[in-house]
């Protein structure tokens, strides 16, 4: 016979060691909602900070997806990198029912200028910014690895022009590298009046020719580009894998240190990219490049 009262005393226990564990951890971090970087006719561009105990953390920037139309800053999936003494930064943009590219990455650039012009206001390092995103924001976050001091993406968001938008290290999570390549192998994303790319370019990428070469990162790899990790999945028919294989196919050509995860069976998104060994993977390269 099972007695019933220690049963429940030992489930009792252990529900309230997991909740004063959880609040520990949520003790231990920090967290500071929609602060403006920049405006931007009219239109306000914010952030939220994540932030460990530890001071001077690293940080990383993530940058939502959405298709460059939708998506926010809310629910970023990669603050876990506060267990393991980083900041975290998710930004905001604008979206293609405000401004055609390159508004999108000039937005991008002068969140992470103004980033480092506040650094000692909320305690993060500098030193050296890890940048991360999905979708449309892996795209961005590639187009920010390669496009360090390009003109012409730089633009002069939110002022702090004496501060770099440079990053260290990027994690690029299935996003678009080459929209050359793309408005061939997926015409109706890319050409197709009316779809993201075409939004997002103000027109096809078929006609667009130099600004969709001007939107892709791998159109941009100089050698003192910083390291890469892409992590994608191969059934993904959002963005076809071949984006993820260009980048890497140009960093190898370049002589620089690209990683790539394909995910089996991975389709566009999902928990699975970022948990168990993805997860563990984006911890390792940001404590390498970073710290």
């Amino acid at each position: 016979m099972i007695c019933a009262r220690p049963l429940l005393m030992t489930l009792t226990a252990a529900v309230l060691l997991i909740a004063t564990t959880t609040l520990q951890a949520e003790q231990e971090k920090k967290v500071i909602k929609n602060i403006e970087f920049a405006e931007v006719d009219g239109h306000s561009l914010k952030l939220d900070l994540y932030l460990p105990q530890k001071k001077d953390a690293p940080l990383v920037v993530w940058i939502h997806g959405g298709g460059w139309q939708g998506g926010s800053k809310e629910g970023c999936p990669v603050t876990w990198l506060n267990d393991h003494g980083m900041a975290v930064a998710s930004i905001s943009y604008r979206l293609t029912d405000k401004a055609t590219f390159p508004a999108q990455i000039q937005d991008c650039k002068a969140a992470v200028r103004w980033l480092r012009a506040n650094a000692d206001k909320y305690g993060y390092s500098t030193e050296k910014i890890g940048v991360a995103g999905s979708s449309a924001g892996g795209h961005l976050a590639a187009l920010m690895g390669t496009s360090g001091e390009v003109k012409a993406l730089e633009g002069d968001v939110g002022g702090n022009l004496d501060q770099s938008s440079r990053v260290a290290a990027v994690v690029d999570y299935y996003g678009a590298t080459d929209f050359v390549l793309r408005s061939k192998t997926q015409p109706h994303r890319a050409n197709k009046k009316g779809s993201v790319v075409y939004k997002l370019l103000g027109g096809g990428a078929d006609e667009k020719v130099e600004l969709a070469k001007q939107a892709s990162a791998a159109f941009h790899v100089t050698e003192d580009d910083p390291p890469f990790l892409v992590i994608h999945g191969d059934k993904d028919n959002t963005v076809l894998l071949d984006q993820s294989q260009r980048i890497q196919t140009v960093y190898k050509e370049a002589g620089l240190p690209l990683e790539l995860i394909v995910i089996e069976g991975g389709g566009h998104g999902g928990a699975e990219f970022y948990k168990g060994e993805p997860r563990e993977r984006a911890i390792e390269f940001f404590k390498q490049h970073l710290k």
